[in-house]
């Protein structure tokens, strides 16, 4: 198996974990299709430098400092199903909050309790 069809199963199978009970996006050209699954989830996500749950935060903490509340949805659901506690989450976006702003906290609190309510427990993933 080739080094780009070996990223490519693994990517496909590790957004299968992150992306678990998220609508499919809008279609996207096969080639950044590709690039996503070979390069973003089948190499970079897969670097020994930091664990999943450390990706999973970082990049959590990336799209709340951008104000992407739509990539936000899916990160923090996948942050979720990782299995990192929502107080991580609730803690990042409080110290983002004075390094990124006041707004794009309170927007990233709203999308948290949209898609990871308070009452709901890590076993009912």
């Amino acid at each position: 198996m080739s080094d780009s069809n070996d990223k490519r199963d693994r990517g496909k199978a590790l957004a299968r974990v992150l992306l678990k009970g998220t609508a499919r996006g809008p279609r996207v050209p096969k080639k950044f299709a590709d690039y996503s699954l070979e390069h973003l989830f089948g190499d970079l996500w897969q670097g020994e430098e930091l664990s999943l749950e450390e990706r999973s935060l970082v990049t959590c903490t990336i799209l709340v400092a951008l104000n992407r509340e739509a990539e936000q949805r899916i990160h923090f659901r996948a942050a979720n199903t990782l299995g990192l506690p929502r107080e991580r989450i609730e803690g990042m976006i409080t110290h983002a909050a004075h390094y990124a702003g006041w707004p794009v906290a309170a927007s990233a609190f709203r999308v948290l309790a949209e898609v990871w309510p308070e009452d709901e427990t890590e076993d009912e993933n």
